[in-house]
């Protein structure tokens, strides 16, 4: 079992040092960085919205789309790599079995996404205190206030975002066990991400239809297909009530992202394990 789990491990840092080399990880990483420096530009186009509340739009805006990109893309670059160039061979010809190649694979994906997740939030976190030091110096002399800010929900919303990373980075994963070209899988994964985030949608038009082979199909869809919209909790957090999040929400949030997680990893090996390379 120790052999197993350095066997991992090893696997993983590789697929970490890889990653953080990729060009497109590079670019997205200093695009996303770069957005977040010009959101007090970008705050002159916006109509009715506070300063700090457009910058934490922003931000946690920035993190959604950008990052859900990124976890498509890092995953199956970095699985296909070592099939497309044929290391992969001479790997598996080693004592590694294909279950941890897999989980090497993913969790070092996943490593290299947490990684953006902090540091995004790290920035973010840095842009929020400083304009609100800004502002509440302004506001002393105009005898206004700018409210209480809860900058750790700054975290607990990126981390639930990293959760839903793993969700992305697990049925891509699925995707690449059976498919042989990068290509597909980003095609097809970015067709699952697009699902996954009208995924409310469908189960309203299920429960709005008579029983049928349509609302078979779209219950069908509700269960084998998370629900994203569950992630999109950013108006509840850092300047929304003064309580935020209960923590027992973030475990249920956490707890429905790794059980689609776990299963769709479970589902990639089931595949791979059969697949000839």
């Amino acid at each position: 079992m120790r052999a197993s789990l350095q066997r991992i491990r090893l696997i993983a840092a590789n697929t970490y040092q890889e990653g953080v080399r990729q060009k497109f990880f590079q670019v997205v990483f200093f695009v996303s960085v770069g957005l977040l420096l010009s959101a007090n530009f970008f705050q002159q186009f916006d109509f009715g919205t506070s300063e700090l509340k457009f910058i934490l739009d922003f931000g946690f805006g920035a993190v959604f789309f950008l990052g859900s990109f990124l976890a498509i893309a890092v995953m199956a670059q970095l699985f296909f790599n070592e099939i497309e160039h044929r290391t992969v061979l001479t790997l598996l010809a080693k004592p590694v079995y294909k279950v941890e190649y897999l989980l090497g694979k993913f969790v070092g994906a996943q490593l290299l996404m947490l990684t953006f997740v902090l540091v995004v939030s790290l920035l973010l976190f840095a842009m929020l205190h400083w304009r609100a030091s800004v502002l509440t110096a302004a506001a002393r002399d105009s005898l206004e206030s700018v409210g209480v800010l809860r900058y750790g929900d700054i975290f607990v919303y990126n981390g639930l975002q990293w959760i839903r990373f793993c969700v992305i980075g697990a049925f891509t994963l699925l995707i690449g066990s059976f498919s042989n070209s990068n290509l597909y899988t980003l095609a097809t994964a970015l067709c699952v991400l697009t699902i996954c985030q009208l995924q409310y949608l469908i189960r309203r038009v299920g429960d709005d239809i008579a029983m049928g082979p349509a609302q078979i199909v779209a219950q069908s869809v509700a269960w084998l297909f998370p629900n994203f919209q569950i992630f999109n909790v950013g108006d509840q957090l850092v300047l929304g009530p003064q309580s935020g999040l209960a923590p027992l929400v973030v475990l249920q949030i956490s707890g429905y992202g790794l059980i689609y997680t776990i299963a769709y990893t479970l589902l990639a090996y089931l595949i791979f394990r059969l697949r000839e390379i």
